[in-house]
C-alpha cells in the first residue's frame, strides 16, 4: 500500500511540503461514518503517529500520515484526492485507492482483538528509534518501588526516593504526557498493583486519549474481582513476569488470556533455570500468548538466550525488546540494561523516558540520569535535555 505514492515522492527533487506538524484530534460519535476517536501527531519529517481509540498506537509514513490528516479534518474525499494527487503528480484514482485502502486497514485494526498496542503501517522498521522526534513514543511511569511480599526491598532503588506522589500529582503528570503529544504511558515499578489508586491512574489515561500499559508480576490478577476492577478502567496491555514454577503466575495468565487484552510475557534467563523456561515455552504459547519478552543475568548466557529466542519464534512467539521490566526478584536491573545493548540505548532518553515515584525523569529505568521533574518541571525544560 501506497508504493506508488513513496516511490514518486522519492523521485521528486523539490520536497514536498508535508502536513503541518502538530497534534490532531477527532471524537467520532456512534452512526457517524468514523465512529472512532482519533489522535495524529506528525512530526517534522511528515510521519506521523496515530492513537485509535485510545488503545492503539500506530505508526505511519508521510502519505499514510496525510490520509490520517485529511480523515480527521473531514475534508471532502474528491478535495483531498485533487490535493494529493497535485502535490504527488498522480492521478486521483491511484489516490482514492489508496485512500480506500488506508480505510480499510483502520476498520481491520480496530476490529481486531488482542491487538498488539503498537503496529507500524507502511513504516520501515529498520532503526526504528533512530529519527528525531518532537516528543517520545511513550513515558514509563514507576508509581511505586515497593514490593510484593516476599520479594527483598534492596531489589529496588528506595534509596532513590524520598516519597511517592500522589494521585492528584500524577493526573498532573499524565495531563503534561497527553498535552506534548506522547501516545503511551506504561505503569511499573516495584509492583505498580500495590497502589489503590492505579484503576483511577487507568481511567484518566482513557480520558485523556493515551494509550496505557501495566508491567506487574501478575499476583493479584489472580484474583478475577481485582483484574476486572483494573480492565474495566480502560487498560490497553500489560506485561506478566513469568514465574514458571509458581500456580499463581499460571491462574494469572489464564485469567488475562481469557480476557479481551494485549498481554505479554517477561522471562528473565538465569545459570539456573534454561531447561525450566524450555518447558515452559510450549505451555506459554499453548496458553494463547503471542507476545513474549526476554532478557538474561548474565552476558556470557548470550548463546543459552539465543537459543531460547529461537525456540520462542519456533513456537509462534513474537519477541519484544524495548519494554521496561519492573524490579524485582525475577529482573537484576542492572543485568537487563547490559543485555539491552544498541538498542536499548538508541530508543533511551528519546523513543521513551522513565518517571520515577517521586516524579523525577530519567532517560531509561536504570540510567540515572535526572533530567528533571515531571511534576514540577515545564515539559519543554526536560525534553531539551534529552
Amino acid at each position: 500500500m501506497f508504493t506508488k505514492i513513496k516511490d514518486k515522492v522519492e523521485k521528486i527533487l523539490e520536497p514536498v511540503k508535508a502536513v503541518p506538524v502538530g497534534s490532531y484530534q477527532y471524537q467520532g460519535k456512534r452512526g457517524d461514518q468514523l465512529p472512532y476517536r482519533l489522535n495524529l501527531r506528525v512530526e517534522p519529517n511528515g510521519d506521523g503517529i496515530l492513537i485509535i481509540n485510545a488503545s492503539t498506537v500506530l505508526h505511519l509514513n508521510r502519505t499514510a500520515a496525510e490520509y490520517a490528516y485529511h480523515m480527521i479534518q473531514q475534508t471532502p474525499i474528491d478535495q483531498a484526492a485533487q490535493e494529493m494527487a497535485e502535490k504527488y503528480a498522480i492521478s486521483t484514482d491511484e489516490i482514492n485507492h489508496d485512500f480506500a485502502d488506508f480505510r480499510a486497514q483502520l476498520d481491520t485494526i480496530i476490529h481486531t482483538p488482542d491487538l498488539d498496542p503498537v503496529t507500524y503501517l507502511d513504516l520501515e522498521r529498520v532503526e526504528p528509534y533512530s529519527k528525531k522526534l518532537s516528543a517520545p513514543y511513550r513515558i514509563d511511569c514507576a508509581l511505586t518501588y515497593r514490593m510484593s511480599k516476599g520479594t527483598p526491598e534492596e531489589d529496588a532503588p528506595t534509596y532513590r526516593v524520598k516519597r511517592e506522589l500522589t494521585k492528584e500529582e500524577w493526573f498532573t503528570i499524565l495531563e503534561k504526557v497527553q498535552q506534548a503529544g506522547i501516545p503511551q504511558v506504561v505503569f511499573t515499578g516495584g509492583e505498580p498493583t500495590l497502589r489503590s489508586d492505579l484503576p483511577d491512574l487507568i481511567a484518566k489515561c482513557e480520558t485523556l486519549g493515551v494509550v496505557s500499559g501495566l508491567l506487574t508480576d501478575g499476583l493479584r490478577f489472580a484474583d478475577k474481582l481485582y483484574m476486572h476492577s483494573i480492565l474495566n478502567k480502560g487498560l490497553d496491555h500489560i506485561m506478566l513476569l513469568g514465574a514458571p514454577a509458581d500456580e499463581h503466575f499460571w491462574k494469572s495468565l489464564k485469567n488475562l488470556m481469557e480476557d479481551d487484552i494485549a498481554v505479554t510475557v517477561h522471562l528473565t534467563l538465569t545459570s539456573q533455570n534454561l531447561e525450566e523456561l524450555q518447558q515452559a515455552l510450549p505451555k506459554l504459547a499453548a496458553s494463547g500468548l503471542h507476545s513474549l519478552s526476554l532478557s538474561s543475568t548474565d552476558p556470557g548466557l548470550e548463546k543459552a538466550l539465543q537459543k531460547l529466542q529461537e525456540q520462542a519464534i519456533a513456537q509462534g512467539l513474537s519477541l519484544v525488546w524495548d519494554l521496561p521490566v519492573p524490579y524485582s526478584q525475577y529482573n537484576p536491573i542492572a543485568l537487563e540494561m547490559k543485555n539491552g545493548g544498541k538498542r536499548m540505548a538508541k530508543g533511551a532518553g528519546n523513543a521513551w523516558l522513565y518517571v520515577e515515584p517521586d516524579g523525577d525523569v530519567l532517560p531509561a529505568q536504570g540510567i540515572n540520569r535526572v533530567m528533571g521533574n515531571l511534576l514540577t518541571d515545564p515539559w519543554s525544560a526536560i525534553w531539551k535535555k534529552r
